[in-house]
């Protein structure tokens, strides 16, 4: 992505960016891409623009794609949280991203660079934990707000396991001290009941879909998965 000449009017691609990131509301699936093109706002090339042209040309093959939210449906809640450890080849940055559900139907997901360099794969993460703890927070407020209390902990799916292992260990060593203030975070929602830590393998991880490229198979099958469905499809 960092090979071509500047676009000639920049602007341009900030309104077709800023267009597909207020796209984003009602496509999850194609957030990642979007997080992406976000990157190159200030100072973009050919490239980014050929990138942001071949998302259209994705959403025009599917303009009736939307979310699916069944009437009849249990106040189930899980989520699923992923990272891609150091993806950014310029500042080896982590891809934190996560997707929450109520019973089949997605109800906020989210993807982003993080802000610092995350030294492992358990710490980037960890900090994917971090930031899905605090979603999960301000719904069951809002849920208390609606009188719709959430009764059970929220399952949260990780494919992690030594960041599940360091969630429940109560010791700190020397090599996560400098990740302590989220380990506090999630094991403080976890003793307070608020989530469920779980392990799952890579292949069911459908937070995958908002932290890499995928290749088309799979990334169809995760956004089936999603809830995303065309409603026009003939029958």
């Amino acid at each position: 992505m960092d090979k071509g000449t500047h676009v000639k009017d920049p602007s341009s691609y900030r309104r077709l960016v800023g267009r597909l990131i207020y796209l984003t509301i009602s496509r999850p699936d194609i957030s990642y891409a979007v997080q992406q093109l976000s990157l190159y706002m200030t100072n973009p090339l050919t490239t980014h623009y050929q990138a942001a042209i071949k998302v259209l040309h994705y959403l025009k093959n599917s303009p009736s794609q939307g979310l699916f939210f069944p009437s009849q449906s249990t106040m189930k809640i899980s989520a699923f949280a992923d990272s891609d450890w150091a993806s950014c080849l310029d500042t080896c940055k982590s891809i934190i991203g996560f997707c929450i559900f109520i019973c089949s139907a997605i109800i906020s997901w989210k993807t982003k660079k993080q802000n610092t360099v995350s030294r492992s794969s358990s710490e980037a993460e960890y900090r994917t934990l971090g930031s899905l703890a605090c979603e999960l927070q301000w719904l069951s407020y809002l849920f208390n707000d609606l009188h719709l209390p959430l009764s059970h902990p929220t399952p949260v799916y990780c494919d992690n396991r030594s960041a599940i292992y360091l969630a429940h260990n109560p010791v700190f060593h020397e090599r996560t001290k400098h990740i302590e203030i989220d380990c506090h975070v999630i094991r403080e929602k976890i003793q307070k009941g608020l989530i469920h830590l779980l392990p799952i393998s890579s292949s069911d991880q459908l937070a995958y879909a908002f932290t890499k490229p995928l290749p088309p198979k799979l990334f169809t099958q995760l956004v089936s998965k999603l809830g995303l469905f065309d409603i026009h499809r003939p029958t």
